[in-house]
């Protein structure tokens, strides 16, 4: 991988250049502490930190070659740096090129959006691996390598895991790779030099407030994406969503839309609804489906469209569709031998609250719900009340209990939320702060034909409580409730 400094200037736009650039680099580093002999170091301004500050540090540790958005006053005899006009951008590229451009070898497709991004890019691994295909997925979940895992830490990585792992996708004879493209790692720049063949755009609702500090910020968040994709490749959006056309309005890409209820290129009807699943009608054609809700009907035919897009064949790409199954934590049940289900559900914004909300309601005719939600400290607490007030109106009982509090006192952040509650919402609700009590307490309560709602984790296998993170899986607690009664749907 080793390469002189000048070959890599090419991948850059520098605005000046001071000193050595025939200097081998064995490795690109935007963390200081492995920026070592032989590294190159990009100083990139991060949310907490700035890079620059570390340039000395670096030194220290050997490196002599660094990539800057400022120009340090001191410059040693032996160094070079490089100045370039955004380091994040910088980072980007580099790490492409020091792992030999790995996207360029890989049908890359990215999902975007507020809800359904892994449902989404999940299900097209799957579908592609049961065409026959090798394929890579970069989730939230879990990043997969053809049928090999690896563990996640974020929603994006950071440029050189991203790019490390699509070699080892590409290395692997991956043809295919689908990833979720979260609004931080579009602003962040993280996804900056990848060749993406498609993009594909769910919805957009109030999220990650925390970080864009605004909804039009977020959208831009979100739209940089699709300004970026090149005109090979395609851009299919919800145009069943406000924001869907927004997307797209000064992509390069090819344009197609998919939606529930108006004129779309890709089209689907839900014929009827069932607790394991629902039949439909997409593109005119009857299939029946193993997921629920109206949700995963727009997430179903995303896929379809996406899919049909990369020149799949439209019966083939039905018949797998139709033997697909959710994804872990989302709308995943458990049926207890009393007769109630319990739903594990990743709902964390008000939106997807909602969705899963309205989906439950039909299935459970005259019986009650009964919802368990918290709320993540650290995050957008604009979103707290609403989240409560929205699921008192579509549940007979509400429970508000600690979700990730991280930094924030738990109960604090259950009082901001049970501000959203109504005198007669109060009257049906309680506030457990312990959530495996919550959970219980939820179980206890139901009767048979009930069906209990354990919004917020879903996959998650853990709670982090002042910045330590305990084992807590929201599915174990459920199973434990039930006395270890439990079938899948």
């Amino acid at each position: 991988m080793g390469m002189k400094l000048e070959q890599y200037l090419s991948e850059l736009r520098p605005i000046a250049v001071i000193g050595n650039i025939e200097q081998e680099v064995s490795d690109i580093a935007s963390d200081s502490r492995k920026a070592t002999d032989g590294a190159l170091f990009v100083a990139v301004r991060g949310t907490l930190t700035d890079g620059h500050r570390y340039i000395p540090q670096a030194y220290t540790q050997g490196c002599r070659a660094f990539v800057v958005e400022d120009l340090p006053d001191e410059k040693p005899e032996g160094c070079c740096f490089v100045q370039v006009s955004d380091t994040a951008e910088a980072l980007a590229s580099l790490a492409s090129a020091y792992y030999g451009h790995p996207s360029r070898h890989l049908t890359l497709v990215g999902v975007t959006g507020t809800n359904g991004k892994t449902t989404v890019a999940t299900l097209l691994y799957r579908l592609f691996r049961k065409m026959g295909y090798k394929a890579g997925l970069v989730s939230t979940v879990c990043n997969y390598v053809d049928d090999r895992s690896e563990p996640t830490t974020h929603t994006t990585p950071d440029p050189l895991a991203l790019n490390a792992l699509f070699r080892r996708m590409a290395d692997a004879g991956c043809e295919y790779a689908f990833m979720e493209v979260s609004s931080h790692a579009a602003a962040q720049k993280r996804i900056g030099a990848l060749d993406f063949d498609g993009g594909i755009f769910t919805n957009l609702t109030r999220d990650h407030l925390d970080y864009h500090g605004s909804v039009p910020e977020y959208l831009r968040a979100k739209k940089s994406f699709f300004d970026g994709l090149g005109a090979q490749a395609f851009a299919l959006v919800n145009a069943d969503d406000k924001n869907g056309l927004v997307m797209v309005q000064n992509t390069r890409a090819r344009v197609c839309t998919y939606a529930l209820k108006s004129m779309a290129n890709y089209r689907a009807k839900i014929v009827e609804r069932h607790i394991d699943g629902m039949d439909m009608y997409m593109d005119d054609r009857e299939v029946f489906v193993r997921l629920v809700g109206d949700f995963n009907a727009y997430n179903l035919l995303c896929v379809y469209g996406a899919s049909c897009e990369l020149g799949q064949d439209r019966e083939e790409v039905l018949r797998i569709l139709s033997e697909l199954t959710s994804v872990d934590g989302r709308f995943q049940t458990f049926t207890s031998k009393d007769g109630y289900v319990a739903i594990v559900d990743y709902a964390h914004t008000p939106d997807a609250l909602i969705n899963v909300l309205d989906t439950i309601r039909p299935l459970a005719k005259s019986h009650k719900v009964i919802t368990v939600v918290g709320a993540g400290g650290n995050r957008d607490k604009g979103k707290r009340p609403i989240m409560a007030k929205e699921a008192a109106r579509r549940s007979e009982r509400l429970i508000l209990t600690s979700d990730n509090p991280r930094d924030e006192e738990p109960q604090e952040i259950i009082q901001e939320m049970a501000i959203g509650l109504s005198t007669e919402d109060r009257k049906k609700t309680l506030l457990i702060t312990d959530r495996a009590e919550a959970i219980r307490t939820a179980c206890m309560l139901a009767e048979k034909g009930d069906f209990v709602l354990i919004a917020g984790k879903g996959h998650e296998t853990y709670q982090e409580i002042r910045g330590v993170k305990h084992h807590f899986d929201d599915r174990e607690v459920v199973c434990d409730a039930m006395s270890k009664d439990r079938i899948v749907q």
